[in-house]
């Protein structure tokens, strides 16, 4: 199924990019902090991913241009301003996605009810460390901005149309939008000025066309389970 696909893959991706953090982090609360929300994302994925076939091999044998994320969420961690800036505008837009497929009947409902708690802790997470890194130092702030700009033009994605996702794509952008952008001004930071869509936009994850850092990330996280196929552990 092509939605549990690619909103597992989302979830997937995002959680072991999260997980790169580990032994990373720049305080140990955050160590816990991005632990638990990668936990989750993990959670999500594994009930996503068996929705449309067997969670391991989707997982870990596909090839790079069989996976169906967000181009956004496959975006190397950089600093901490850029980890929070991709959670910022992912988590925002995952808790208004799930908050509608919760409110629908449908397959995707138990798990949209009960991950939509999730994901609202995810989102204030992320909008508080916006806010401390916008409204901090000089550096904190260039960072944040910075981080901002680079990774808006990944965000039109999100609403693009998804075979098997029942939504309201321009109710969800229009929130979305409205969220992201006064947290980002309440964090004294300027919303970027550049596209979203169009031309000067990136995102084709959902067919199948990923960044080169994905295909690194990607070898990472398969390498064990193709190292040792069959292994029972």
């Amino acid at each position: 199924m092509t939605a549990a696909l690619a909103l597992g893959d989302d979830a997937l991706v995002l959680s072991h990019r999260l997980g790169e953090w580990a032994g990373h982090a720049p305080v140990l609360e955050e160590e816990v902090a991005l632990a638990n929300i990668a936990l989750d994302l993990l959670g999500q994925a594994r009930t996503l991913l068996s929705l449309a076939g067997d969670e391991d091999e989707l997982a870990y044998l596909r090839e790079e241009r069989a996976f169906r994320n967000l181009q956004l969420v496959e975006q190397p961690n950089g600093d901490f301003a850029h980890t929070i800036a991709r959670q910022l505008y992912f988590s925002t837009y995952q808790r208004l996605l799930y908050g509608q497929l919760a409110a629908r009947e449908g397959e995707f409902a138990a798990l949209a009810a009960k991950a939509v708690k999730e994901v609202a802790y995810h989102q204030d997470h992320a909008e508080q460390w916006t806010l401390r890194l916008g409204d901090g130092t000089a550096e904190s702030r260039e960072r944040m901005q910075r981080a901002c700009d680079a990774l808006w033009r990944f965000t039109g994605e999100m609403f693009q149309p998804v075979e098997g996702l029942d939504v309201d794509r321009e109710s969800l952008r229009s929130a979305w939008l409205e969220s992201v952008t006064a947290v980002i001004k309440r964090a004294t930071l300027d919303v970027p000025d550049t596209a979203d869509s169009g031309a000067w936009s990136a995102g084709a994850g959902r067919q199948g066309l990923h960044t080169e850092a994905f295909g690194r990330m990607l070898a990472e996280m398969q390498h064990l389970h193709r190292s040792h196929p069959g292994a029972s552990w």
